[in-house]
């Protein structure tokens, strides 16, 4: 059976610059992936400071709940003119729980607004890490187009949205 040869006409040359692209896009392909990577970690990190927030304010509003409650309980107290040990028993504890839930209202309030910065902070810097993604991505694609056009302005520009992609990633370190 006679075998089939396919010729190339420029089987045997090398392309030097070609090589170049090559590298510099595996370079990009590289950074896209560790800064996607870095976003999504980011992201994955925002939504669980924000439902630690939400956690917090429930919290919160369940301590508010307790304390309107004892104060109720003084209003009917003071509106049923109740007098004697037990009712001033009765007040004392309430002043006591008063004190507590208030502290432990702003407690929660101060965990919840901390872990509502954290969130923002976190958005803050995965927007950081999804800009540079993107612009990695467009130098990655950019780069590539030098394979069917053989025109070096595709690898320069891609080389350009890589070093800009890589800049905003290193700026989402920063924060």
């Amino acid at each position: 059976m006679p075998e089939l040869e396919i010729h190339h006409e420029s089987e045997h040359a090398i392309d030097p610059v070609g090589q170049r692209v090559g590298v510099l896009a595996a370079l990009l392909a590289v950074m896209l992936a560790v800064v996607t990577i870095a976003s999504h970690r980011t992201h994955t990190s925002a939504i669980i400071h924000k439902s630690d927030a939400n956690d917090e304010w429930s919290h919160y509003q369940a301590i508010r709940v307790k304390f309107h409650n004892i104060e109720l309980g003084e209003n009917l107290i003071a509106i049923l003119d109740a007098k004697g040990d037990a009712a001033q028993k009765l007040l004392s504890d309430y002043g006591t729980q008063k004190k507590k839930y208030d502290q432990q209202g702003k407690d929660s309030q101060e965990k919840a607004q901390k872990a509502e910065e954290s969130t923002e902070a976190d958005e803050h810097r995965a927007l950081r890490y999804d800009v540079g993604e993107g612009l990695l991505e467009i130098g990655l694609v950019l780069s590539s187009l030098y394979f069917i056009s053989k025109k070096m302005m595709f690898p320069v520009m891609g080389a350009i949205a890589g070093l800009a992609g890589a800049a905003f990633a290193i700026t989402g370190l920063l924060l």
